[in-house]
């Protein structure tokens, strides 16, 4: 029994020593993204995480964009000197200008199951789907809804970043359209955002 538990003992410190060694996702500020907007102190970036290089380094083994998933991190860089309040709204703006909303994180770890006819357009709801029906599938995965943007506030001189979820393709001359980021103390609206979407170096 000694020797069972020393195992055991020894087989937790490797999976943690492991983890320790993982290198955390730093995705740095916005600013050192080319897709990048300022305005009012505020320099937002959008990046989307379209090869398997990008998604290793967020999701493991989970590659959202081959399973039609477009995820796009969003950083946002706080220069203003106050703190912001954050109720972020996104829209993926496609270059014919059709507007695109987000999907739920915790809809995005089912997509697999989901059965959506092709002839709807994207902009509709993604029908109901009974938690019991699904099975473990290739985007069931704790990242997916951990990396997403949930943060509320940020304070004065630091920075805020986390994914949105699209049910789209990449493509050039596409934009994301973000409203929702007001001055903390003052209710103060800041104007919205369009960030164009850059291709990832190694994208063909």
């Amino acid at each position: 029994m000694r020797r069972v538990a020393v195992v055991v003992l020894l087989s937790i410190a490797v999976a943690m020593a492991a983890d320790k060694n993982k290198p955390s996702f730093a995705p740095g500020s916005a600013a050192s993204h080319s897709g990048h907007q300022t305005s009012d102190k505020i320099t937002i970036a959008a990046v989307p995480y379209i090869t398997s290089e990008q998604a290793a380094t967020v999701f493991g083994k989970a590659k959202p964009y081959n399973e039609g998933i477009l995820p796009i991190l969003v950083i946002i860089d706080n220069g203003t000197g106050k703190a912001l309040r954050l109720d972020l709204k996104a829209q993926l703006v496609m270059s014919d200008s059709q507007h695109i909303d987000p999907m739920p994180p915790d809809s995005v770890t089912i997509f697999h199951a989901i059965k959506r006819n092709p002839a709807e357009p994207r902009t509709s709801p993604l029908p109901p789907i009974p938690r019991a029906a699904v099975k473990k599938g290739p985007l069931n995965t704790p990242e997916i809804e951990g990396r997403a943007f949930s943060l509320h506030l940020v304070p004065a001189g630091e920075s805020a970043n986390g994914f949105f979820y699209f049910e789209s393709q990449f493509e050039p001359g596409a934009k994301l359209y973000l409203t929702g980021i007001k001055d903390a103390a003052s209710g103060q609206d800041y104007l919205y955002f369009e960030i164009p979407l850059e291709k990832p170096a190694g994208y063909k």
